[in-house]
């Protein structure tokens, strides 16, 4: 059985199986998966591998593979210890929330584990968290350091207890525990460590906590004065922090949530879910934005801050200064995090690799993943066609790595930016950590990369070696990714790619794409956004007024745009000079700096303290409006030409129109124009699907809007799913054009 089958209850639910049918054999593990051999009547191997089709809950059966061999007469059905493939395809399982079961477990005052911050079993816990080998046995976990007492030991040998094989079991009496730490070293451990950080967060104090994959910075997220002092220590302006809540009716409390949306809270990944926020949240929880990221308690100790009387709304975010990645490593955490955390609440048991929080949404396509990490990685999300193991390292923002083996196609957690020097650090073990943990021969691997090349990612690539070495052009990646999770290698689509920025074929900055084509023939690029000019180069897609000075060059007759109701900054008019004189200007298609321009003309001016904030802001006054008449952006000459949409923005912000309305008005005026460029592209090109990725199209009121439009015109939207549609996704297209030997 090969899939999500080591780890998950999977042995002890054959074991069972097999006993109940009267058959004789044996399971164990092993490198590909769960090796079973069965001996018995026809009828009753038949019913066994009928019942494969109801797994253990955390498991996943991918697929099965039988033959028929010489019974050995073995006489019973036994667990054997596990054997080691050559080269291990088995997937991990990612890591579980707590489960029904242990939480009963954690608050009954006469079981042995009450209160106890690490219990788990097979059907819960710490998965690839902890793992360091495979195959996935307590020895090559970071628990193999806590020796078992007599009785976990007698549940954890027993095929019939729910803790059979659990590798991270434990309880109080032989296992890890937590301790609360203050600059004057400990001060209490155990279960007076979890009260007291309780007292500390309800007293406004910064809590350094140790979770799952890493560190969370925590702080009552009703406390303004502790949740100003948070966003200073952190170096984290304005974007949004994320929340936890004890429960559902909380959740329910604080945002809008669909019956979609609270499957996601639910799911067994746990993510952090935006949806629209019920009533204003505490100021600099979320500035200037309507939404919410919202998620539940999934480890024991999360549970027993709330029980102990932790504020009902916590922040919880990741542990770092701004841009860093998340720190995991205790010693990491207590020299980034000083200054910034009041105290630690330290875990003792080590962590193998960080992994953060996942975060999803709902829009009009269905889930969309916008960070895809803890309890979704390092799950496999496609089945590519077989061939040398590949390596795809994916893009330099919102980096992630695939890696395919066997035909799996294994997507690693969320890295993080690489120009930051210990996020490169971090993909860098990343890679490391993925190859050693398959045994993978650097010599046979197939290492793809993007097609730019001072991408950091790049130059991590040409220093693997491998056997060969594939560029793939970004956007193509993109569109590529959402083929790739549907497994639809010959289907020829149109792909949009919408985003910031990616290097193009002709060494330009592209970003709003339009193909046709598919995994196997290639993409041919048969639309872009009219070029423009982006001046300054990254500063120019940091400060939204310079990239305007750039998509406004190509409009005559401007009004005085230092005059009411602009008033637009020195800056822009210095970025116009660069613009003018052809000095550090640099050709540009792309839709995520066009969406920047959109929001400079209607009042944001200043330097975007994260990735996508002027966007963002603009979609949030575009949300506050309702559906106005704009013309579509007109498609002529495979050129979609934002032009007459800024004038329109631009004259109907002069005549003293509302922002929100004129920003609803340009999401319009782009989808609608796009839409229309699509369906005369859907008619020479002899297809109805469409492949939707890239950031820019996260935008769930442009999503929403594309959705509409293309029911009318006939045609079928696909989106990203299982990977982020921004560069997170990007790895598994890399993969998926490599593998399948497109045209790059």
């Amino acid at each position: 059985m090969r899939g999500a089958v080591q780890g998950v209850g999977f042995r002890p639910f054959v074991y069972r199986t097999a006993r109940d049918l009267g058959l004789d054999g044996w399971v164990r593990n092993g490198g590909e998966g769960v090796e079973v051999h069965l001996e018995g009547e026809p009828a009753a191997i038949e019913a066994f591998l009928e019942a494969l089709s109801t797994p253990p809950p955390a498991a996943v059966v991918a697929r099965v593979e039988h033959e028929a061999v010489e019974p050995l007469g073995l006489g019973c059905f036994e667990i054997e210890t596990s054997s080691e493939g050559e080269h291990p395809t088995v997937r991990i399982s990612s890591d579980l929330p707590v489960c029904n079961s242990c939480l009963e477990e954690l608050f009954d005052p006469e079981d042995r584990r009450a209160g106890y911050p690490y219990l788990n079993c097979t059907d819960c816990g710490p998965r690839y968290s902890i793992v360091l080998g495979l195959p996935y046995d307590r020895a090559l976990t970071t628990m193999r350091d806590w020796p078992l007492c007599d009785r976990c030991a007698a549940e954890y040998e027993d095929p019939l207890h729910r803790r059979f094989h659990a590798q991270p079991t434990a309880c109080p009496a032989c296992g890890p525990t937590y301790a609360l730490i203050e600059s004057g070293g400990e001060k209490v451990r155990g279960k007076a460590a979890i009260e007291a950080a309780v007292a500390r967060l309800r007293a406004g104090h910064i809590l350094a906590i140790k979770g799952i994959g890493g560190y969370h910075l925590a702080c009552d997220a009703g406390d303004e004065r502790a949740v100003g002092e948070l966003r200073t220590r952190k170096f984290r302006r304005e974007k949004p922090f994320a929340l936890m809540v004890p429960d559902l009716d909380a959740a329910r409390r604080m945002v809008r949530l669909d019956a979609e949306s609270e499957r996601l809270l639910l799911s067994s990944a746990r993510p952090v879910v935006v949806a629209e926020a019920i009533a204003e949240a505490v100021a600099g929880i979320a500035p200037e934005n309507r939404d919410l990221g919202v998620m539940l308690p999934y480890a024991p100790l999360h549970h027993l801050l709330f029980d102990r009387g932790a504020p009902e709304v916590l922040v919880l975010t990741s542990a770092n200064r701004s841009s860093e990645p998340i720190a995991y490593l205790d010693a990491d955490a207590f020299e980034r995090l000083a200054g910034v955390a009041d105290a630690f609440l330290l875990g003792e048991r080590p962590i193998a690799r960080r992994v953060d929080d996942s975060v999803a949404t709902v829009g009009a396509l269905g889930p969309m993943i916008l960070r895809r990490s803890r309890g979704l990685s390092p799950g496999v999300v496609a089945r590519l066609p077989g061939g040398e193991p590949v390596l795809a390292v994916g893009a330099d923002l919102k980096s992630s790595i695939t890696l395919v083996v066997g035909g799996d196609a294994f997507v690693s957690q969320h890295i993080g930016d690489l120009e930051q020097h210990a996020a490169e650090l971090a993909h860098r073990q990343t890679v490391r950590d993925l190859l050693d943990m398959y045994r993978i021969d650097r010599e046979l691997l197939l290492v793809v990369h993007d097609l730019h090349p001072e991408y950091r990612s790049t130059r991590i690539a040409e220093e693997l070696g491998g056997a060969r070495r594939v560029a793939v052009q970004h956007h193509r990646a993109h569109v590529a990714s959402v083929l790739a999770e549907r497994g639809c290698f010959e289907e020829r689509v149109l792909g949009v790619a919408f985003d910031g920025a990616g290097f193009g074929d002709d060494g330009s900055i592209w970003g709003g794409e339009i193909f046709a084509g598919s995994l196997t023939e290639g993409f041919d690029r048969v639309g872009c956004l009219l070029p423009a000019v982006l001046p300054g180069g990254d500063a120019g897609a940091r400060f939204p007024v310079m990239a305007a000075a750039g998509f406004l060059a190509g409009i005559e007759d401007l009004p005085d745009l230092r005059a009411v109701p602009f008033v637009l900054p020195d800056r822009y008019f210095d970025a116009r000079r660069l613009v003018e004189a052809g000095v550090r200007t640099f050709p540009t298609t792309s839709a995520g700096r066009l969406f920047d321009t959109a929001a400079a003309l209607l009042g944001f001016y200043r330097q975007m303290s994260f990735e996508g904030q002027a966007a963002m802001w603009l979609e949030q006054l575009a949300r506050r409006a309702g559906a106005t008449r704009v013309s579509p952006m007109p498609f002529d000459g495979g050129r979609l030409d934002y032009r007459p949409a800024l004038v329109e923005l631009i004259g109907r912000r002069r005549r003293g129109g509302e922002r929100e309305a004129i920003a609803r008005g340009f999401h319009e005026s782009l989808s609608a124009g796009l839409l229309g460029a699509l369906e005369r592209l859907a008619e020479e090109h002899q297809t109805r699907v469409v492949a939707l990725s890239g950031g820019v199209l996260q935008n769930r009121l442009l999503v929403s809007l594309l959705a509409e439009g293309a029911a009318e015109r006939r045609l079928e939207l696909w989106a990203n799913q299982r990977v982020p549609a921004n560069d997170g996704g990007v790895s598994l297209g890399q993969a998926a054009l490599a593998r399948c030997r497109a045209r790059e």
